[in-house]
């Protein structure tokens, strides 16, 4: 039995009344409890305390108690975006990250979407979506967050997983198009793909002809837009049937609700031309959907956890005529892959007019191996030897272009500079995607090192984010 004693510290921002009943965060030894006194008590599963005059229970972060919590304190419910300008997802791959996540966005006019996580995530890392909207949901109960935050069912694919998403109360989905979008025609010659166009329905090829051949389109000031027959044939092959799948998806399971729905297009081998955005935008509106986001492929390359790699100034003239056609049918334009993109967060915030929607996650789990890296320095050399030896297996599952050889042998590095590595491009690249593996050989050592260290891990992921927000131009 946990006896009041454990009771080691008390989250300030967690204490309120509801009626007869006090509730409050409290550490115990190794754990977060929540401390509950009253007639509330029987709603919980815990262990009853009968100690001195008022009883109380000590209860498990479970997904059990969260379900309560959120029927009886809305604010830790998440909810939808719309109307918020500017928007961050920021990823929770450990389940203990949002407490740090919403002091770097508490002051200002962020709306955080805390909980979000892609299929491919939770496969890696053997959670489920009620895992990561209970870690949120404890979170903002923790930080006494009111201002409202979202639930993000990240690149889903198929109608399940969008059914599954839905079902534990996400608010967000991101429907993944990639396997509706046919790459093989990206680089395919043109006579393959006059041939296979014509495979198209009469009655299709002639209403997409009408709407778009021989026409001009105005965005903003002076962007015009126009199609010749070579490249809208190719766009109509490549987009079109994501466009249908998009629909479907909407009109089964949100049209009607209050979920923001985000089209990811940016899963294809070339950047997407300002001529494809249009033509799945607009042929997204005629099919009835209503997009909070759509995120296209931007030139050069957003690799994980680094900055853009490319011509910046190439990016930022290509962006330009992106957030045009985002602002022309009035959702946010979205950026994957968004962390530590540094060099080209001025222009997405200037560009905007501060309005786009960021996806952020692999720079907190980062964070966390700085963490690990200044307060138990044998343990990190254990992580970045075992990342090393097996990178090629998290190549499987993410597309990276380092150089191990440019890494510096970590048997030569003393225990102060280990935190270097995370500021090595190739290093946090071979530390990013190796997580899921990391995280199976060394969990429990993991968990209990941030656990430890957790104002360390809060204060870095509030810096590290607040960097963003700075870069981004956002006030507090």
């Amino acid at each position: 039995m946990i006896m009041e004693s454990e009771v080691k510290y008390i989250y300030p921002h967690s204490e309120q009344k509801r009626g007869d009943c006090g509730y409050r965060m409290v550490k115990t030894g190794e754990n977060l409890m929540l401390s509950v006194t009253g007639s509330d008590m029987a709603m919980f599963d815990g262990v009853e305390i009968k100690k001195g005059k008022k009883p109380y229970k000590l209860c498990p972060l479970s997904t059990d108690n969260a379900k309560v919590i959120r029927r009886l304190f809305d604010y830790t419910n998440p909810k939808s975006h719309k109307g918020y300008n500017i928007t961050i997802g920021l990823g929770d791959r450990l389940g203990l990250a949002s407490p740090g996540h919403i002091e770097a966005i508490r002051e200002s006019d962020v709306f955080p979407v805390l909980a979000q996580q892609s299929m491919r995530e939770l496969v890696l890392t053997g959670r489920n979506y009620d895992d990561v909207l209970t870690a949120a949901t404890w979170a903002v109960f923790r930080e006494g967050y009111r201002k409202g935050f979202g639930a993000d069912g990240d690149h889903l694919k198929t109608a399940d997983e969008v059914k599954n998403a839905l079902l534990c109360g996400y608010t967000m989905i991101t429907l993944d198009c990639s396997e509706h979008i046919n790459n093989d025609f990206t680089n395919a010659a043109q006579e393959n793909v006059d041939t296979l166009y014509q495979k198209i329905c009469p009655d299709i090829r002639k209403t997409l002809e009408e709407r778009y051949l021989n026409k001009v389109f105005k965005i903003s000031g002076d962007i015009k837009l126009t199609y010749n027959d070579a490249d809208f044939r190719r766009i109509v092959l490549i987009y079109h049937p994501a466009v249908l799948h998009a629909a479907e998806i909407y009109n089964n399971f949100i049209k009607g609700t209050d979920i923001d729905f985000e089209v990811s297009i940016d899963e294809t081998l070339s950047v997407t031309t300002p001529q494809a955005h249009y033509f799945t935008a607009n042929e997204l509106k005629l099919q009835g959907v209503d997009m909070t986001s759509l995120a296209p492929r931007f030139p050069g390359e957003f690799q994980k956890g680094i900055d853009y790699i490319g011509d910046v100034s190439e990016f930022e003239k290509d962006f330009m005529v992106h957030a045009r056609i985002a602002d022309t049918f009035g959702y946010k334009l979205s950026i994957h892959s968004g962390s530590d993109k540094f060099s080209v967060f001025p222009a997405i915030g200037q560009l905007t007019g501060g309005r786009y929607h960021l996806k952020t996650a692999g720079t907190s789990w980062l964070e966390a191996v700085r963490v690990i890296a200044r307060n138990a320095p044998e343990l990190y050399r254990e992580i970045h030897i075992f990342a090393l030896k097996n990178l090629d297996k998290a190549k499987k599952y993410y597309h990276i272009t380092e150089n191990t050889k440019r890494i510096k042998d970590v048997h030569s590095v003393s225990d102060a500079a280990l935190p270097e590595y995370l500021e090595h491009d190739d290093a946090r690249r071979v530390l990013h995607i190796t997580y899921a593996l990391i995280l199976d050989g060394f969990c429990n050592r993991v968990y209990e090192t941030l656990k430890t260290y957790e104002d360390k891990y809060t204060t870095a992921l509030k810096n590290h984010i607040g960097r963003h927000m700075e870069a981004l131009g956002i006030e507090k």
